[in-house]
Formats: structure tokens, C-alpha cells, sequence
């Protein structure tokens, strides 16, 4: 399906993770111009190997390695993206951690403030700072990469959850204010998706239950995700492509929407 973004410009934060790498080949596959934007340089590095293996041919992304803790770093980032690949049209918010996750009593205030400055800050401050460049043209999509922790918590990652519900009304509210300039706002919600940070959090299940890799995975499933009914972890592959979805022109009259992508997963509306 033709996306109608060729020559459009993207920027995807948390763009070296699996969901953001995903995003970026098939923007990229759509003829859009991509930055990927990520912490850690290591990691934008092998994200760019792993697109030349699955995805020869493509263009290359360009990439930006910073760290969105500051409202400065964010002003700097667009910036840089300004000078590197001109004014941008989509504006893919990736970027996130699990944080702290145990019972509510053991979690400090300090991981409180890591999980929401790095889950709902860093994106609030992206946002605003391609705000300017996303209304000039006419034509924008944002899309938040949420969770369906956003709208069904769980008592062992309460942070998280705080963070996610926190940006799900963000991204609904500022639906609101910049659609008659032609700027669409949406989210998208995994569950229990095949990223490194599920893998961290499957490894740690594994040690801590002495099993293996996939019994982890599959205990998991049955004892604290039983309403995914596919009975499998998403791929992030089947994230990227609703995500691409929304950041194109035939997503014209989609706007504060959220679109799960859970298998089932919430158990209420």
C-alpha cells in the first residue's frame, strides 16, 4: 500500500529499539527520509547493520545519538535535525524504559523520576520542540508509542503504568490543539512485545524462577498477560506497521486515537 509519505521527513526516537527499527525500515521502505534518534551510539550502530542485513537496498537512515533528559537536549536535537534533513513532517515518540518495577513500598523517588522524566518528559519536550517545524507545513503526524499499561496497570510496575497513562492523555489532549493546522495526533499501545526490554525482563523471570528463556515467557503469559489471546509475544513488526499507518496520508481522518495492539490484552474497555 502506497503510504503517500515519499519525501516526507521522520524523526524515531527510541529508534535503535526493535519497535523503532522496525518503524524506521518501513518508513524508510515508503520512500520517507528517517532520522533515528537514540542514547546510546553502540546501539544506533548495530541498528544500522541490522537494517543493511534485513533491508538492502534502503537508503540509509541518518542518525542522531543524545539523551532526552533535558529540555535543552530535545531543543538541540531538533536543531541538529534542522541542519542534517530540514524541516520534518512525523514525529515518532519511542523512546522509554520499564524503570523500577517490585512492590510499591520498595520503589524511591528517585525511580519514580527516572520512569516519568524518561517515559512522559523526554516525549512531552520532543514534542514541543518540533512543534514549530510539524505546523509550519500544513501537514504532521505525531505518534506516541504507548503501552496497554496505560489504561490497565499492574501492581509490580507502577511507575511505568503512572508514565504511560500520563502520556496517553497527553497525546490525547494535544490531539486537540493543532488538527485544523493539519497535525494528527495518535498512540499506539503494545503488549508483551519481542524487544530487548521484554528480553531483560524474561531473563531476569528466568534466573529468578530457574527455568529456562522460554518457560519464562510462557509463564508469564498464562500467570500475568491471560487475556492475550494469541497466547505469543507480538512481534515488533506488527507494531511498526500500525505506526506507519498513522504517520501516513491514509490516516487523514484518524486523531487521538489509540490503537491497541495487544492481542487481546485489556481486559476492559
Amino acid at each position: 500500500m502506497d503510504l503517500g509519505i515519499s519525501g516526507r521527513t521522520a524523526v524515531v526516537t527510541g529508534g535503535a529499539g526493535g519497535i523503532g527499527r522496525h518503524t524506521t525500515r518501513l518508513l524508510l521502505e515508503e520512500g520517507a527520509q528517517v532520522v533515528m534518534v537514540d542514547q546510546d551510539k553502540d546501539d544506533l550502530k548495530e541498528a544500522l547493520a541490522w537494517l543493511s542485513r534485513e533491508a538492502p537496498g534502503l537508503p540509509a537512515p541518518l542518525t542522531v545519538p543524545v539523551d532526552l533528559s533535558t529540555d535543552e537536549a530535545a531543543r538541540d536535537l531538533a536543531a541538529t535535525v534542522a541542519d542534517l534533513a530540514g524541516e520534518v513532517d512525523i514525529l515518532v515518540n519511542g523512546a522509554g524504559i520499564t524503570g523500577a518495577t517490585g512492590p510499591f513500598h520498595e520503589i524511591s523517588d528517585d525511580d519514580w523520576v527516572e520512569v516519568l522524566t524518561t517515559n512522559l518528559l523526554s516525549a512531552v519536550r520532543v514534542t514541543r520542540a518540533f512543534l514549530p517545524t510539524l505546523r509550519h507545513g500544513g501537514w504532521g503526524r505525531i505518534v506516541f508509542v504507548n503501552s496497554e499499561d496505560a489504561v490497565q496497570p499492574y501492581d509490580d510496575e507502577l511507575p511505568y503504568c503512572a508514565s504511560k497513562a500520563g502520556l496517553l492523555s497527553f497525546a490525547r489532549g494535544l490531539a486537540r490543539s493543532y488538527a485544523d493546522e493539519g497535525v494528527l495526533v495518535n498512540s499506539v499501545s503494545p503488549a508483551f512485545i519481542e524487544t530487548p526490554m521484554t528480553d531483560a525482563m524474561m531473563d531476569k523471570r528466568s534466573s529468578e524462577m530457574g527455568v529456562s528463556f522460554d518457560e519464562a515467557v510462557e509463564s508469564f503469559l498464562d500467570e500475568e498477560r491471560p487475556y492475550m489471546e494469541l497466547g505469543r509475544r507480538g512481534k515488533p513488526e506488527e507494531v511498526a506497521a500500525v505506526i506507519a499507518f498513522l504517520c501516513s496520508e491514509r490516516a487523514s481522518f484518524v486523531n487521538g486515537a489509540n490503537y491497541r495492539v495487544d492481542s487481546g490484552s485489556v481486559a476492559t474497555l
